[in-house]
């Protein structure tokens, strides 16, 4: 059994399959394990480069327990208070809690004692949501529309999911600071709130609700854990080897071909690729009517400084005044903000151990239309948006960020791109209608018997939870078709 790429749903699926007593090869292109939750060293501070928010815990120990151990045993987790911190342009501020009480006091304290009672019955919506979706819908293989049939359906039609997210979130609160930071998430998943379905609240509750939380030695050490796990419990990691192809006998994959001239046989494989590099490792294009849509970009400035600011919690969004042109500007004109919402991540607040002493560390993400969205040539442009963005900061009180930069790095669309990401986008599909649920590209190769697919571009999508079930899923496939063969 090989698993390609060490990512963190290749790392799933591999302890899944492990727990249920099979052999696995791991084949991981990096030196390390991870993935897109990668990792730069740069002059003492140690940066995270994909995923910054670390929601859903249990799937963690889920893939833990797979091979008999615990998360608590492999990560030392904390629990953020604040999740967030929202700035407004109106010089407004919301800590976002997910505590029931200190949340409702929040909302009280900015909008109103209306606003609070709104909020309990959203948090009440969110929770009974996610009770629904999580079982039919996120933890769930679909083989067609047909399997969503079922009292599950019933009742998220009747909580209203097949509806629009913005509207939703607005029949519970009216602040319209407050409904930004319920809905914003939607982002992650490539729609604008107006356009998103109602059932993408989910990623609220995870936010909101369910709890945002930090591994100590930064979100690489996710990826390690899982690695350690995994490499115990007798799995074979091959780092540093890049598969250029796939050998094939009739609808079988027999071996995987590495770029050091290796042929790694295996009787099953699982890709944790996207979609088209899938396609290019079968030597075929996709077939499809209609081309698949994805998910906006995003400009990542990582910042090792000097100093810090007190207005900064471990997560802070900084919203602009525009912030529904935000989407129309990134996803529908394919340009950059003009008046930005930005993710500033400060790890250092959590573990100063990222940085040398006395300094700090810096994730500024700012969403950005993907390649085939936008013609915007980032190799001459990335200097000027990162000074673009650094003055937008300075202007909102990090003043003197400039100044204060002792070490950086700049990633682009176009850098996405070379890592083989999919048009520029760490984000692969977006989260549309027709690329939701059954209609989402499934986990199975069509033209193979073998081959299974894990990762954002696959079932269940996009986001560090969902990558992780979609290992879980990717297993069950594989262990699935392995009892079907024994009983021919």
């Amino acid at each position: 059994m090989v698993v390609v790429g060490a990512g963190l749903s290749g790392l799933s699926c591999a302890l899944h399959l492990l727990g249920a007593g099979r052999d696995v090869v791991i084949v991981e292109r990096e030196e390390h394990p991870g993935g897109r939750a990668g990792r730069l060293d740069m002059d003492g501070f140690r940066v995270d480069t994909g995923p910054t928010v670390l929601t859903m815990p249990e799937l963690l120990d889920e893939a833990f327990a797979a091979v008999g151990e615990s998360l608590c045993d492999r990560l030392d987790l904390v629990a953020l208070a604040p999740a967030y911190r929202a700035n407004f342009a109106d010089g407004s501020t919301i800590d976002v809690h997910t505590d029931r009480r200190r949340m409702t006091a929040e909302v009280a304290r900015v909008a109103g004692t209306r606003e609070a009672v709104g909020y309990l019955r959203l948090r009440e919506w969110l929770t009974r949501l996610h009770e629904v979706e999580m079982r039919s819908f996120i933890d769930a293989d679909f083989d067609s529309p047909l399997d969503l049939l079922g009292p599950d359906l019933v009742r998220l039609a009747a909580l209203g999911g097949f509806g629009r997210l913005a509207p939703a979130i607005g029949r519970h609160i009216k602040d319209e600071r407050l409904r930004r930071v319920f809905s914003f998430q939607s982002l992650y998943a490539g729609v604008a709130p107006e356009r998103a379905l109602a059932a993408y609240a989910v990623i609220a509750y995870m936010d909101t609700i369910a709890g945002v939380h930090f591994p100590r030695g930064g979100m690489r050490a996710i990826g390690e854990a899982m690695a350690g796990a995994a490499a115990k419990a007798g799995a074979r990691l091959r780092y540093g080897e890049s598969v250029t192809s796939l050998e094939r006998s009739g609808d079988r994959i027999t071996a995987v071909m590495t770029d050091r001239e290796e042929r790694l046989a295996c009787d099953q494989v699982v890709l944790t690729v996207d979609l088209p590099n899938a396609q290019s490792l079968l030597g075929r294009r996709p077939r499809r009517l209609v081309p698949h849509r994805f998910s906006p970009s995003a400009v990542v400035l990582h910042l090792g400084t000097d100093r810090t600011w007190d207005h900064l919690s471990h997560h802070t969004i900084s919203f602009g005044h525009r912030w529904e042109r935000t989407f129309t500007e990134i996803i529908d004109q394919g340009r950059t903000m003009s008046d930005p919402s930005l993710l500033v991540t400060q790890p250092t607040l959590t573990d100063p151990s990222l940085a040398p002493d006395g300094h700090h560390l810096l994730y500024v993400l700012a969403p950005a239309p993907n390649l085939d969205a936008g013609d915007i040539d980032w190799d001459g442009e990335g200097r000027r948006y990162r000074d673009s963005v650094i003055g937008t900061l300075e202007e909102r009180g990090l003043t003197g960020l400039d100044a204060s930069i002792r070490a950086e790095r700049v990633i682009t669309p176009a850098d996405w791109a070379r890592q083989g990401m999919a048009h520029g986008t760490p984000f692969s599909l977006a989260h549309t209608f027709a690329q939701t649920g059954p209609f989402r590209p499934r986990n199975v190769l069509a033209g193979t018997s073998n081959a299974v697919l894990a990762g954002c571009g696959t079932t269940p999508g996009v986001g560090l939870p969902t990558v992780l079930i979609s290992g879980k899923l990717a297993a069950a496939r594989v262990l699935a078709a392995s009892t079907r063969r024994g009983r021919r």
